[in-house]
C-alpha cells in the first residue's frame, strides 16, 4: 500500500471519530433530566404548627412558711387529695407562743397604766373645780397662782391620759400580731386538690418563702381537674396561632393515644432569655402557648413530656403541589431609573432584583418552562395554590437537586420508581 492510499485511510478515521464525537456531544445536550412528575390536583390541606412542653394543671399553688421554724408535725403525704382549709402540716409554736404571752403581759401592764393615768386625770379635775369654785365665792382664798398650778396639773394629766390609751392600742397591735404569727404556725390547705410534690419531712426546718422561694416551697397542690400544656411556639409561627384552636397533643407516657386540646392562652412577651445566649443575642425567640387539654386520662402526672399539633388553617379540595415543587427564581431587573456603575466586586445578589416563587410545567415535548404560581397555607407536605397553575397541569415535583438545577427548555423524563426487594422469610 502506498502512501497515498495510508493518508486517505487515516484521514477517513479521523472524520469518523470527529463526526462520532459531535454525535455524542449532541446525545449528551439533549439528554434528558430524570425528574418525578406529578399532576396538579385537589386536596384537603390542614396547616398546623408543631411544639413541645410539658403538661402543667391550670392551677397550682406552691406552699411556703411565713415563719422560719422547725417541722414538729407533717400530716399529709405526697399524692393525697386534701381539701380547702384541711391541716398539712404544723411548724414548732414555741417560740410564737412566747411571743404572744409577752404581747398579752404587755397589753395588760399598759391597761393599768392606763387606768391609773385616768384616775390622776379625774382627781386633777377635781381639784381644780373645786378650787375654781371656792375662788369665786371667796377670792382671797385661793389666789391665782395656785388656780393656774391645779389647771396646769390637771391638763398634763390629761395628756398622760391619752397616752397610756395610745400605748394600750400599740399594745394590742402587737397582741393581734403575736396571735397571726402564732397562726402562722400552723399550715392548712389554701384550696382542694392534689399534693403533687412533697419538698420536706418531719423535723426540717422551714424557712420563710420571702427570702428563697425555691428552697421555701414546702409543697405543692395542684388542681388535676383543668389540664393543659405550655409549649414554646417560635416568633415566625406564632403568629399564625389564635386563642380557640383546636390541637392533638401527644403525650409521651401514653404513645398510642392522641389527645384533643385547644388554646386557650397566648403569651404576649416572649420567654426569657438566660445564660451567655442571651448575652450574646443569638437565642431564638420563643412565645409559650397554653393548650388545654379535653378529657385527659386519670393517670395523667405534672412534668410529663408532650407535643401540640395546633391546627391554625383548614382548606376543603384546593388545588394544591408538592412542597418541594415550589422553587425560586430570580426575576428580570426591576425599573429604577438610570443605571449605575458598580465599582470592584459585585454582589452574586444584585440590588433591584426579586425572586419568584414558582414550579416548572412540564410540556407535551417533556421540556420544562418556569411559571410563577401564588401559594397559600402549607400542609404536611402540599401547597395550596392561589393563583398560576390549573388542574391536571404537569408538574416537576423531585428531586430537590433536580428542581434546584432546572432550567427553562430542559428536557425531563419520569423517572421510574424503585420497586422495594421482598421480605426474606424467616
Amino acid at each position: 500500500m502506498n502512501k497515498t492510499a495510508k493518508y486517505a485511510i487515516g484521514g477517513v478515521v479521523l472524520v469518523g471519530v470527529v463526526a462520532l464525537a459531535v454525535v455524542a456531544a449532541n446525545k449528551n445536550k439533549t439528554k434528558a433530566t430524570e425528574v418525578r412528575i406529578e399532576g396538579v390536583e385537589s386536596r384537603d390541606l390542614v396547616a398546623s404548627v408543631t411544639a413541645s412542653g410539658q403538661i402543667q394543671p391550670r392551677t397550682k399553688v406552691d406552699v411556703s412558711a411565713d415563719v422560719t421554724g422547725k417541722i414538729v408535725r407533717l400530716v399529709v403525704k405526697e399524692g393525697e387529695m386534701v381539701t380547702k382549709g384541711q391541716l398539712l402540716l404544723q411548724i414548732d409554736p414555741e417560740q410564737a407562743t412566747a411571743a404572744l404571752q409577752r404581747a398579752e403581759a404587755t397589753l395588760a401592764s399598759t391597761r393599768a397604766q392606763a387606768a391609773q393615768a385616768k384616775a390622776n386625770l379625774i382627781q386633777a379635775q377635781r381639784n381644780y373645780e373645786r378650787s375654781l369654785a371656792i375662788q369665786k365665792q371667796s377670792p382671797n382664798l385661793v389666789s391665782e397662782e395656785q388656780l393656774e398650778q391645779l389647771r396646769t396639773q390637771s391638763e398634763v394629766n390629761k395628756a398622760l391620759a391619752e397616752a397610756a390609751n395610745y400605748s394600750v392600742e400599740q399594745a394590742q397591735a402587737s397582741v393581734r400580731d403575736a396571735r397571726q404569727a402564732l397562726s402562722r404556725t400552723t399550715i392548712t390547705a389554701p384550696m382542694s386538690g392534689k399534693i403533687t410534690r412533697l419538698n420536706v419531712e418531719e423535723g426540717e426546718t422551714a424557712i420563710m418563702g420571702t427570702l428563697n422561694k425555691d428552697a421555701a416551697t414546702l409543697l405543692t397542690i395542684s388542681d388535676m381537674s383543668i389540664l393543659e400544656t405550655k409549649v414554646k411556639v417560635d416568633e415566625t409561627d406564632v403568629a399564625r396561632i389564635s386563642v380557640g384552636d383546636s390541637a392533638l397533643i401527644q403525650i409521651d407516657a401514653f404513645p398510642d393515644t392522641a389527645f384533643v386540646g385547644q388554646v386557650v392562652e397566648i403569651s404576649n412577651s416572649s420567654v426569657n432569655k438566660t445564660g451567655t445566649a442571651a448575652a450574646a443575642g443569638d437565642q431564638a425567640i420563643d412565645y409559650e402557648v397554653r393548650v388545654q387539654l379535653v378529657n385527659p386520662p386519670t393517670e395523667t402526672r405534672p412534668d410529663f413530656s408532650a407535643t401540640a399539633k395546633i391546627v391554625t388553617a383548614r382548606r376543603t379540595k384546593v388545588l394544591s403541589i408538592p412542597i418541594i415543587a415550589l422553587t425560586v427564581r430570580e426575576n428580570e431587573d426591576l425599573p429604577n431609573g438610570d443605571s449605575a456603575v458598580t465599582v470592584g466586586r459585585q454582589p452574586t445578589k444584585q440590588v433591584g432584583k426579586r425572586d419568584v416563587e414558582g414550579v416548572f410545567i412540564v410540556g407535551t415535548d417533556n421540556k420544562v418552562s418556569f411559571r410563577p404560581v401564588k401559594v397559600g397555607i402549607a400542609g404536611e407536605r402540599h401547597f395550596e395554590v392561589l393563583d398560576g397553575l390549573k388542574a391536571g397541569e404537569k408538574i416537576v415535583a423531585g428531586t430537590y437537586q433536580a428542581i434546584r438545577e432546572l432550567k427553562d427548555g430542559a428536557l425531563v423524563k419520569e423517572a421510574v420508581a424503585e420497586k422495594k426487594p421482598a421480605e426474606k422469610k424467616p
